[in-house]
């Protein structure tokens, strides 16, 4: 069995959690092409990340390095930093986490999100923190589960930095369903769904996952840019990425 560090609180999420998914982009915008992958992402809780017996801890490693600014101390001090720049206290209250885990010391997540509750349970806010294929990531803040926020932050060349995301990320629990929608001047462009099914993180569903999708955070980024190969090819236009992007490790 995976342990957690600590017994996590009663709470309606079990964590930690596998989930397997399938991840489907459709681009509708100046050409329709679809991306769809198979993967497996965590469900953790920031206080209570699991630990892996030793010989299978290449499998799965949260680095707190890989999120947020990357300079905090743990995951969990990443993201009350974030927080408290919003001034948001959680009061020590639980988050929920889903993302890829490193896996043989690669990791690469386009879309992690974070559940953030106050002591009582109750949702205070949504965290989505996106990253690109530039080693660059950006947080979006959400006051609820489903929102709309403005496009801030450099993704895909073949879209500029413009128009919004309509966000609907609520928290996982036997199934996955995440939906989120780039809109711009032109209607609804592009659409990013992530549907899962939960198993529990056992080391025999672990290792099952794994063998089914070996170096699945690799294969993420790799299926990204052959998909991006593939629209150049179709002739997509670049749009070249802003001076003022920002770097990794910078929020807003």
């Amino acid at each position: 069995m995976i342990r957690t560090g600590t017994t996590a609180a009663f709470t309606s999420v079990e964590a930690p959690a596998l989930y397997d998914c399938v991840i489907t982009h459709v681009r509708r915008t100046p050409l329709h092409h679809t991306l769809r992958h198979d993967t497996y992402l965590w469900c953790v809780d920031l206080d209570h990340l699991p630990v892996l017996p030793r010989p299978l801890r290449p499998l799965a490693r949260f680095d707190a390095r890989d999120h947020f600014a990357g300079t905090a101390g743990s995951l969990r001090a990443g993201l009350d930093a974030f927080l408290s720049a919003h001034n948001i206290d959680l009061g020590g209250g639980r988050v929920v986490m889903l993302a890829h885990a490193r896996v043989f010391g690669y990791v690469f997540n386009p879309l992690s999100v974070y559940w953030c509750h106050d002591p009582a349970g109750a949702l205070v806010c949504v965290v989505a923190e996106v990253h690109n294929t530039y080693g660059q990531r950006h947080c979006y803040l959400l006051r609820t589960d489903e929102a709309v926020v403005d496009k801030t932050f450099y993704v895909s060349p073949f879209f500029a930095v413009d128009g919004r995301y309509r966000m609907r990320l609520p928290l996982p629990g036997e199934r996955l369903a995440l939906t989120v929608h780039l809109e711009n001047d032109d209607g609804r462009a592009f659409t990013a769904v992530v549907r899962g099914r939960r198993r529990p993180a056992t080391v025999p569903a672990l290792l099952a996952a794994a063998a089914r999708r070996p170096w699945s955070t690799a294969a993420v980024s790799a299926g990204i840019r052959r998909h991006g190969v593939h629209l150049l090819l179709r002739g997509l236009p670049v749009h070249p990425r802003p001076r003022s992007a920002p770097q990794k490790g910078t929020l807003s």
